[in-house]
């Protein structure tokens, strides 16, 4: 079971990876950075700024399941990825389940009526929030005296 933080929260995408931060118990994760991610791979040198920058304790990474809650090709990539950059930070990883995390962003987005530039900024930061959101409640449930 991990500390309360500080972790780092990832929402993996072959194109964008959404980062987030979760400092201290009870103020809630805020947004970092959408990091660059294509063919040759993720920018590892803007990723590394974050871990030196901001030295989480852990990092979480949603896991990208299909509705039948099965993995697939999008699954293994963040495998994959998670395997890289464990290999450049060796901080323990905890995963969990982010079917929800980009849809709890867009509402968000849309309650706080952000224009469409600022929605498409914000959106894998956001859904990055959404991870450590429910990672953090998840373990609060675990753990004995909260």
């Amino acid at each position: 079971m991990p500390d309360a933080g500080p972790w780092l929260g990832i929402d993996y995408g072959s194109k964008r990876i959404g980062v987030a931060f979760f400092g201290e118990a009870g103020l809630g994760a805020q947004p970092l950075a959408t990091v660059r991610n294509g063919a040759g791979g993720p920018d590892w040198s803007a990723l590394e700024r974050l871990i030196m920058d901001w030295q989480p304790q852990a990092v979480v990474i949603g896991l990208p399941l299909q509705a039948d809650g099965s993995e697939g090709q999008t699954a293994a990539a963040a495998r994959h990825f998670a395997q890289a950059l464990a290999q450049r930070h060796p901080l323990p990883q905890y995963w969990i389940d982010e079917r929800l995390s980009s849809h709890a962003a867009e509402t968000q987005m849309c309650e706080r009526d952000l224009s469409r530039t600022e929605r498409d900024r914000l959106r894998d930061q956001l859904a990055a929030c959404a991870i450590l959101e429910s990672f953090y409640e998840e373990e609060r449930w675990h753990r004995p005296g909260i």
